[in-house]
């Protein structure tokens, strides 16, 4: 088990009742000699979690992780990118996020909020909101919303780094950010650009769409015929 940013160690507490053998990663200078003050015990390392390398932590404690925190809501969606490059090693997370980070992670195709993010979580994980957490439960109270999210990995409905086609993580990502980044248009209009360079034009079952009425799969479909497979 490994919390992210346990801070000055609210879940810390509870964690460490649970799993003895708790791993922690902190940045803060401050919070760090609080928690080794409070928690002599604890596995605590320090760096930013942007820098973890989830390979070889995995390897050092011997096995498959979970990942558990309350992410900082400025860098959530570079923090949820690094654990799906991981998910090889991660088995699962359950991350407290921005409310409506969370609902748009889980968004169906065709909702108002439906985007890149949807797509590319929902690809390589299951995930599910759990619950909303209102402000008052913090001090001092934030002025948004947030909700705790888990994310299951290891049996995603679509991976398509695997099992549908080898599509390159860093292709299919290009062609969802390019999709969205004009998503008022169709995918003719916003993929025009990628289709000049690449000399692949949109297929024409997508072309006339825009880019949230297509699930999470035809993305991939979409990636392989606009940059071919990995």
């Amino acid at each position: 088990m490994v919390e992210i940013g346990p801070g000055t160690g609210a879940l810390t507490t509870h964690l460490l009742a649970l799993y003895p053998d708790l791993v922690a990663v902190e940045v803060d200078p401050d919070a760090i000699a609080h928690l080794r003050e409070q928690y002599p015990a604890l596995d605590l390392r320090q760096g930013d979690v942007l820098d973890v390398d989830w390979p070889a932590l995995s390897a050092d404690l011997g096995g498959p992780l979970y990942v558990i925190g309350n992410l900082p809501y400025y860098i959530s969606s570079p923090i949820l990118f690094e654990l799906l490059d991981a998910r090889d090693v991660i088995r699962r997370a359950v991350v407290m996020l921005q409310r409506e980070v969370a609902e748009r992670i889980v968004a169906p195709p065709g909702s108002k909020v439906y985007g890149g993010l949807s797509v590319q979580i929902q690809l390589l994980a299951r995930p599910k909101l759990l619950f909303r957490v209102g402000p008052r439960v913090f001090q001092p109270p934030p002025e948004v919303e947030s909700a705790v999210l888990a994310l299951d990995f290891g049996d995603a409905p679509l991976d398509a780094l695997a099992g549908a086609g080898g599509v390159d993580s860093a292709a299919l990502r290009r062609v969802v950010r390019a999709s969205f980044g004009q998503r008022r248009k169709t995918l003719r209009n916003s993929l025009a650009g990628l289709a000049s360079e690449t000399g692949r034009p949109v297929p024409d079952r997508y072309s006339g769409l825009r880019p949230e009425q297509l699930a999470p799969a035809d993305f991939v479909d979409l990636t392989t015929a606009m940059l071919g497979s990995a």
